[in-house]
């Protein structure tokens, strides 16, 4: 066990040496196992001056108030508090606690001088509130007087908005009933006044619960709501963010300052969070609420309900929101925006509802709660169906429907719920168009599981094909074809679909196109275009000509840009086809021709899946601007942007990253910027796509361009994650070369690499039997070396590493491969003269030492030649004894003959460093000087 005394000690000294670090990791471990309230009292206020020194000025005020909690009368705490305190703004709290300290040592200049400053900087801060009061009443002045120029008015809710968003100005218009003023000015029903106002309100609530909290109440949940509810997108948004800004707060998610029990104050939020929850599910089913306001209330509740972790333990938000509001949800996901009863909508109210169901139902932590949310729903779902009342049934289905797109399990669950999936075949049967397009969409939704898809091929395809030709309806003919091309590929066969389409697959795909393009169709029905050309585009002759289509290819990208995880994914898909990025499964000769021999079917490549004609379509689709649309799907919001999802573009990316003369435009385009989320986050196959295309970015780009300020430490991790057997040798191969590239950049980069633990694998490959591979090791290992703190970068890391391994760095010197032997030889050069250990263990580890720096020397690579000659230079530099030993060999005449050579410009650095050689070994007086003719 530690003694916490020796602890203290141990901290006090780190802190003598400027260690602010060590010290406060001493005082911490002192803390933990002391016991002792006035060494307690000592170790707060000792490590109250490490955050001081380290300008964390929240810790040391806490500290400082921990030791006073202590003993009251600790001059020492007082004074670092009202260090930490005036850094903080308190200028108040720090003119308190400096009182104290003068009254207490009345005679310390320290303690009267810093009265002094802090008053002065009281009263200065006191004629800026004066001032910035009366900025505060002149803009209301003129945002309520209707009267007031336009631009004077415009200009006040500017200054009034940017004002809100600091600290100092929030809490000047809080005091002054500004939020007495805002509401009058919301009440005006003028948006532009309406929107500075919460906008202000918003700036206000940031990082403070006790002013977020106040605002909630004067406010009113209730008003709120009712201005979210509006149909103004910008007004709706703005007061979106405003609840937000407050329930941060309330779930302590703001700023939070703790000086001891001076400045304690608890409030409990729980109250008005369930209040908040239960007025946003008031709105979901209410028709006062606009299609902009409801999908306000889903966003909400998706972002704040379920748990951000799911280690945490307690998911009690989301289990009330399943007792309370599940059915209202449902609600939502089963309205028909074709009927004349239904919900204010927008085009993404029902998916929003969707990925809230899924959210809620993955937040739940054991079966009996699963079983729960399964039998609400059945339960609402039995209320819904009646035969007597198709509208009423029509309403289940498109619930079965809402909840396939969520928690795909449970929607399973309830397909095979009595009668579900017969009702569904039958309304596709139906002589109404609203029947049909309800159930066509159904069974698409129903088809992704093999197992049910069965049941439908086997009584829908047919249904489906009749859909198709007879009807005139655009909507329903769309998601008749996407319904059979989504059972095709259910059942891993077109199912007569070439025969349907008369033949050819371009048929269809061509109308895909022709609806994907026509704007005057909805968003919700170009969306089934779309997923339609995902299939259609397995088809080489269909995806070739779809990338020569530019409005269709234009008109794809922009539906990408919408918040639909449809949409997403099957832009993704279609890509991969296009690019043939999918897996596919290398035919062995040997039993290609076995097969034929045994005359059965073999599946030859279409031509125009030939890597030529790939290519073509990936030229086509860079110039189409495939990358920024890709950029901005990577965007989405998690809900919306599955693993699935990002692991597609992930595909397309490395895809269009395979030409090196494409790299640049890719990250012109933002490309290496979207591949850093797509490496870190999502499936193991789809991060490891994307760190292959990091690699091959970074392998041959400028770091400082494609990957700019921070950005480009966070490339490190995945491009050392593909140092690893499991991936192949490309993988390995343009990882290693993003790394040389990197470690050339800077010391941080380098100690970057370190730090993520690079080196064992880097080692590996240095022994590898491949010579690309081991060069590309070899000359990474080179490149971090160089640091301008080497010595200590070389003690560090490196002594160790290289003193067990110098002989394979000596051997690889000799290697036949010259770019093996440039990189081996500097990172010789560079050790040998960090290290002067290095210099007589290099003649220890084989044999061959001398032999292969000789070899170094008389290289006809000047490169190669002048690192030997550093080498030769940094043995003869490091000990008198080793350079006689040198002197004693053909190395000397080496030297001797290098350095006589007559100057020549393209030479003389190589020239140099032999006559160095030779000046140091008459130092030593090991030789004569050369005699003078």
């Amino acid at each position: 066990m530690e003694d916490p005394i020796q602890l203290k000690e141990e901290g006090n000294k780190y802190f003598q040496a400027s260690d602010y670090e060590k010290a406060v990791q001493s005082y911490t471990r002192a803390l933990k196992l002391n016991k002792d309230k006035a060494l307690q009292a000592v170790l707060y206020r000792n490590r109250a001056a490490c955050f001081l020194k380290k300008e964390e000025y929240g810790k040391a005020a806490s500290d400082a108030s921990r030791a006073i909690d202590i003993n009251a009368l600790d001059i020492k705490a007082l004074f670092r508090r009202s260090q930490a305190l005036e850094k903080l703004g308190k200028l108040d709290q720090a003119f308190k606690d400096a009182q104290k300290c003068a009254t207490m040592e009345p005679r310390n200049k320290s303690f009267q001088e810093t009265l002094r400053r802090l008053g002065a900087d009281i009263q200065e801060k006191l004629r800026i509130q004066f001032s910035t009061d009366m900025r505060v009443q002149k803009m209301f002045e003129i945002l309520l007087d209707e009267n007031s120029e336009k631009e004077k008015r415009e200009k006040a809710a500017n200054n009034l908005i940017v004002l809100g968003r600091e600290e100092a100005g929030a809490e000047r218009i809080f005091q002054n009933n500004g939020v007495h003023l805002l509401l009058q000015l919301i009440e005006t029903k003028n948006p532009e006044m309406i929107l500075a106002a919460v906008r202000t309100l918003s700036g206000m609530c940031i990082g403070h619960k006790a002013r977020a909290t106040a605002i909630l109440h004067y406010l009113g949940i209730d008003s709120i709501c009712t201005w979210m509810s509006i149909d103004n997108e910008e007004i709706s948004l703005a007061v979106c963010n405003l609840l937000q800004s407050i329930v941060d707060c309330l779930m302590g998610q703001g700023k939070e300052e703790h000086h001891g029990k001076e400045a304690a104050m608890v409030l409990d939020t729980k109250k008005d969070l369930r209040m908040i929850t239960t007025r946003l599910l008031d709105m979901l089913v209410s028709k006062s609420v606009s299609g902009q306001g409801r999908d306000r209330a889903l966003n909400l509740l998706n972002k704040n309900i379920p748990r951000k972790d799911l280690k945490e333990h307690d998911n009690s938000r989301t289990i009330f929101v399943i007792d309370n509001g599940l059915k209202k949800i449902l609600k939502v996901v089963g309205q028909i925006p074709e009927m004349p009863d239904c919900l204010p909508l927008t085009e993404n109210t029902q998916l929003t509802a969707s990925v809230l169901l899924n959210k809620l139902y993955d937040d739940l932590r054991c079966d009996p709660e699963r079983d729960n949310y399964r039998v609400i729903c059945e339960e609402y779902i039995k209320s819904k169906i009646d035969p007597q009342n198709m509208d009423k049934t029509l309403h289940a289905i498109q619930i079965v429907s809402g909840v396939l797109q969520g928690p795909f399990d449970l929607g399973n669950k309830l397909l095979g719920m009595k009668g579900v999936m017969e009702m569904m075949v039958a309304l596709c049967g139906s002589e109404r168009e609203i029947d049909q397009l309800v159930a066509v969409e159904a069974l698409i939704h129903a088809s992704t599981k093999l197992s049910r898809a069965t049941f439908i091929i086997s009584n829908g395809v047919t249904l489906l094909k009749e859909i198709y030709k007879k009807t005139k309806n655009e909507k329903i003919k769309i998601r008749a074809l996407v319904g059979l091309c989504k059972l095709g590929s259910a059942g891993g066969t077109d199912y007569g679909l070439r025969q349907f389409a008369e033949g050819s697959t371009e048929k269809l795909a061509k109308q895909c196109r022709k609806w994907l393009c026509n704007a005057s169709i909805d968003t919700r029905t170009r969306k089934w275009a779309v997923e339609g050309l995902a299939y259609l585009t397995l088809d080489a002759d269909v995806k070739d000509d779809f990338v020569e289509d530019e409005p269709a290819l234009q008109a794809m990208f922009e539906l990408a840009k919408t918040s639909d995880k449809t949409i997403l994914y099957s832009v993704a898909s279609a890509l991969v086809n296009c690019t043939n990025s999918y897996d596919t499964k290398e035919l062995v000769p040997e039993l290609v021709q076995l097969a034929k021999f045994s005359k059965q079917h073999v599946p030859e490549e279409h031509p125009k899946d030939k890597k030529d004609f790939v290519m073509k379509r990936v030229k086509r689709l860079l110039k189409a601007g495939v990358v920024s649309a890709l950029a901005c799907m990577v965007k989405a919001d998690s809900a919306i942007l599955t693993d699935q999802s990002k692991e597609l573009i992930a595909r397309v990316f490395l895809a269009l990253c395979e030409d090196p003369k494409d790299r640049g435009t890719i990250v012109a385009q933002g490309g290496g910027k979207a591949l850093i989320p797509l490496a870190l986050e999502g499936t193991d196959v789809g991060k490891i796509k994307a760190s292959h295309a990091l690699a091959k970015i970074a392998a041959i780009s400028n770091p400082d361009i494609a990957f700019p300020g921070e950005r480009v430490y966070e490339v490190v991790r995945p491009l050392v994650s593909l140092l690893n057997t499991e991936r192949d040798g490309l993988q390995n191969y343009e990882a290693l070369l993003g790394l040389t590239n990197f470690s050339g950049r800077s010391d941080r980069l380098r100690m970057k690499i370190v730090k993520e633990r690079a080196l064992p694998d880097i080692e590996n490959y240095m022994f590898e039997n491949h010579d690309q591979l081991r060069q590309a090791a070899t000359e990474c290992m080179c490149n971090l070396v160089v640091n301008k703190e080497k010595e200590h970068f070389i003690n560090v890391l490196w002594w160790g590493f290289f003193f067990s391994r110098l002989k394979l760095v000596v051997l690889l010197c000799g290697e036949d491969d010259e770019k093996v032997q440039t990189a081996a030889a500097g990172a010789l050069a560079m050790l040998t003269a960090a290290q002067k250990k290095l210099c007589s263990k290099m003649t220890e580890v084989t044999t061959q030492w001398l032999e292969i720096l000789q070899r170094l020397c008389l290289h006809d690579n000047m490169e190669v030649q002048h690192r030997g000659l550093v080498i030769a230079f940094n043995l003869i530099s490091a000990d008198k004894e080793l350079a006689k030993k040198l002197v004693e060999t053909e190395l000397l005449e080496i030297l001797t003959f290098i350095g006589k050579q007559a100057d020549d410009p393209k030479r003389q650095h190589i020239i140099n460093v032999a006559r160095d050689c030779l000046a140091r070994c008459m130092d030593y007086g090991l030789i004569k000087p050369l005699s003078q003719s």
